[in-house]
C-alpha cells in the first residue's frame, strides 16, 4: 500500500464489519461503503447521468446506467465479441 491510510482502511476487512450505519444499524466493513450507504437515508444523489436526467447514490450505479444507452455490457461474448 503507497500509504498508511490505504492499509488501515484494507485491514478493517480483515476484522469484519466495524463501521455501524447510526440509522438503522447495518454495518458494513469499508467506511467509503457506509458512506454510500447512509446517501440511501439522505437522499443525497450525486452522480447525474448526461444522457438522460437520471440520478444516483452511487458511482457504480450510473457506471450501469450508462451502458444502457451505449448498449456495451460488462460482459463481452468471447467467441464474437458481442
Amino acid at each position: 500500500f503507497t500509504q498508511g491510510s490505504d492499509l488501515f482502511e484494507h485491514n478493517q476487512i480483515h476484522r469484519g464489519k466495524t463501521y455501524k450505519c447510526p440509522e438503522c444499524g447495518k454495518r458494513f466493513a469499508r467506511r467509503s461503503t457506509l458512506t454510500i450507504h447512509q446517501q440511501t437515508h439522505t437522499g443525497e444523489r450525486p452522480y447525474p447521468c448526461s444522457q438522460c436526467g437520471k440520478t444516483f447514490a452511487a458511482k457504480s450505479d450510473l457506471l450501469r446506467n450508462q451502458q444502457t444507452h451505449t448498449g456495451e455490457g460488462p460482459y463481452p461474448c468471447s467467441q464474437c465479441g458481442k
